[in-house]
């Protein structure tokens, strides 16, 4: 590891806090003079670090700048951060991780970036992915080892954990939306995308690449003008209470190191945060990008419940009920 990420390290860990000079050179068994090169180093990639006489050097508690030394110190275990790569600009972060899945990449390695140039959502739909102002990222689960292996259950418990992750981080409560969108004050500020890699074969799902998207302090305003009527993120107002590594921290401690529920447990607890239930939905079914496509149906419905299995119950206008697998609903 460069000598500047060391010594990004110890200042993650004090952030806020004066921390001597002399203090990182014996801990890191460094020269004075490389330590300050590290600093001035740090200072060009973009981190705000004051330096006062006798007191050293001070992180201020506003630098946001994503990274793995940030990350870091808010793991629960600090060998989770053995597999967390942080790239300033990528194509996708889901495509990256299939890549390296594909290569044989191990369980629990997390991508993440600042920006992706070609951010996907559900139904192949771009997602807005603007740099410093969003936490993008994404998994490789092996379902061996991760315990789940419906792709259905393993969104439904990705979803639970975001919304964990984001109160424990945040202090906010969001709702989720089925199956994959978290909410927060009526506005959509999370996706989730889950793709599967099966062996040929047999068809057995041997990986799941998992994708995350939210907006933590992106303006009204600054959403591309489609979206400005859906959209919301963590902090509309662009002054995050939390840093994005505290984030992404906490969404990994969720999903890769916290106890996990059993399936019966999980859609008990994702269906007390769905917002949904026992409202008019149009239903979206299809794989069309857009909704006009020939091969999408689009419909009027009522969610009424969820199965064990986390499906949809909805009941058609008609009285009848239907039992969806998959799709997507849209709330009146």
């Amino acid at each position: 590891m460069a000598t500047k990420h060391n010594v990004l390290e110890i200042m993650e860990k004090h952030r806020g806090e004066s921390v001597s000079g002399e203090y990182i050179a014996n801990l890191l068994n460094l020269s004075r003079n490389m330590v300050w090169k590290a600093i001035k180093d740090l200072r060009k990639d973009g981190y705000v670090i004051e330096a006062a006489t006798n007191k050293g050097y001070r992180l201020t508690p506003e630098n946001d700048i994503l990274a793995k030394e940030g990350i870091k110190p808010f793991l629960l275990s600090s060998d989770l951060a053995n597999n967390i790569q942080v790239y300033a600009e990528i194509n996708s972060t889901n495509r990256e991780a299939k890549a390296q899945a594909i290569a044989g990449a191990p369980h629990g390695t997390v991508i993440l970036a600042e920006q992706q140039i070609s951010g996907r959502g559900r139904r192949d739909r771009a997602f807005f992915s603007p740099p410093g102002s969003g936490l993008y990222m994404s998994f490789i689960l092996h379902s061996g080892v991760l315990g789940f292996h419906n792709p259905t259950t393993i969104t439904a418990y990705a979803a639970l954990c975001v919304c964990e992750a984001i109160e424990k981080a945040c202090g906010l409560k969001p709702a989720i939306k089925w199956v994959n969108d978290i909410f927060l004050n009526g506005r959509k500020i999370c996706g989730i995308l889950t793709e599967a890699i099966t062996v040929f074969e047999n068809q057995h799902i041997h990986e799941i690449i998992l994708g995350i998207g939210i907006n933590v302090n992106t303006k009204p305003e600054d959403f591309p003008e489609p979206l400005q009527d859906i959209a919301g993120s963590l902090y509309p107002d662009g002054k995050a209470q939390t840093t994005r590594n505290r984030l992404a921290a906490e969404i990994i401690n969720q999903l890769l190191y916290a106890d996990k529920p059993s399936e019966a447990q999980l859609f008990e607890q994702y269906k007390a945060r769905l917002f949904m239930l026992n409202t008019d939905v149009t239903v979206v079914q299809g794989e069309g990008k857009e909704e006009k496509a020939e091969n999408t149906e689009k419909y009027m419905a009522k969610a009424l419940d969820i199965d064990e299995h986390g499906r949809l119950i909805i009941q058609m206008p008609d009285g009848t009920t239907k039992t969806l697998v998959s799709g997507e609903v849209k709330v009146f």
